[in-house]
């Protein structure tokens, strides 16, 4: 099974959407985003950050105060949103509990009037696709969570769509189901490469199934670009630190050094010479017991065991470098060590005093 349409028919445009609920705030502010045909694109962010707003605007759920949104070129602006070449699935499935799961899946294609023998063809090879072959006389009831939005995901790529929303489908399931259904999901693209937006607040998810991230914080796309360019070349301080980045360094980029708190450090690329914030990840910082360059000397204040890595806080000089050390890593608090800030893991963010990248 793959998909049928063509590139262009498939592209999904937001230009310029916004969105007011209240004179005092815009839910949604100017944003723009070209999706990929035929991919994944994650639409990630903390709660409250107009993402849903964002799904929403696109699916006709709701129409924007300014702005467009086009898909296959043409502007959608006005249709409703059963006349939308879209398919949705939610957080919850809402699911029918009075149908058994081939009729629940094959309800959009009652209402378009699809012939009997094709309904059944169609319901059959979509619960193939969602492995859940012979699943079509079941009840609603005697389904698993899990199994649940496998019937929604059915029902939603049913009616073959050129776009599919996905409104943080799996944060209802416990962690294990979480991991099933991403592996589903990404089995099922790789069937149909449909195009498709998925709303998450969780980065993991984000980065492990989308071929590029759009993070929004506060209405707006704070940056929008492949999953590794947030770890290596984060856009503004605000990215990097919901990325994980702990290790902050205000400063200023002069004549290829960034001078700071800490010294005179060397960095990664050739930022100008300005105002600038100096990100290297707790992963990359390294403990080490020589001295040389980008190496300071501090006091651990804290160490936290989280498993996989020992979570390692330095005091130096009134600011705080966090180091990922190994596992069986011991440190006492109150010892005097050396943090090594790697430069080709030295990122800085060009920009103004506050950490915002310049636009």
């Amino acid at each position: 099974m793959t998909a049928t349409g063509s590139h262009a028919a498939d592209t999904v445009s937001l230009a310029g959407l916004t969105k007011s609920f209240d004179r005092a705030s815009r839910a949604v502010d100017q944003v723009t985003l070209d999706l990929p045909a035929h991919g994944i694109t994650a639409l990630l962010g903390p709660s409250g950050c107009g993402k849903t707003t964002t799904l929403k605007l696109l699916a006709g759920l709701l129409e924007p105060d300014a702005g467009d949104v086009r898909i296959g070129g043409i502007s959608v602006l006005g249709v409703p949103a059963e006349r939308r070449p879209v398919g949705m699935v939610f957080q919850r499935p809402l699911l029918f509990p009075h149908l058994d799961v081939a009729d629940n899946v094959a309800f959009g294609l009652r209402m378009r009037g699809t012939p009997r023998p094709e309904r059944e063809r169609r319901v059959a090879e979509m619960l193939d696709l969602v492995q859940l072959p012979g699943y079509g006389a079941r009840r609603v009831h005697q389904l698993s969570g899990g199994q649940e939005q496998r019937v929604a995901l059915a029902r939603a790529l049913v009616t073959s769509p050129r776009v599919l929303l996905l409104d943080e489908p799996f944060s209802a399931l416990d962690a294990n189901l979480r991991m099933e259904m991403r592996a589903l999901l990404r089995h099922v693209q790789s069937q149909v490469a449909v195009t498709t937006l998925l709303v998450t607040h969780d980065q993991d998810e984000a980065v492990e199934l989308a071929g590029r991230v759009a993070l929004m914080l506060d209405g707006r796309v704070e940056q929008f670009a492949a999953p590794r360019d947030f770890y290596e070349r984060p856009a503004t301080v605000a990215a990097a630190r919901f990325f994980g980045a702990r290790n902050l360094v205000p400063g200023t980029v002069t004549g290829g050094r960034f001078r700071c708190a800490l010294g005179d450090l060397l960095m990664r690329g050739d930022p100008p010479d300005g105002p600038g914030t100096l990100v290297v990840r707790p992963e990359a910082a390294r403990l080490t017991e020589g001295g040389g360059r980008n190496t300071v000397d501090g006091t651990v204040i804290a160490a936290d065991y989280r498993g996989t890595h020992v979570s390692v806080t330095v005091d130096v000089g009134g600011l705080e470098l966090v180091v990922h050390a190994g596992p069986s890593t011991e440190v006492p608090l109150g010892a005097r060590v050396a943090v090594h800030l790697p430069p080709q893991d030295a990122t800085v963010i060009p920009g103004q005093e506050d950490g915002r990248a310049a636009r």
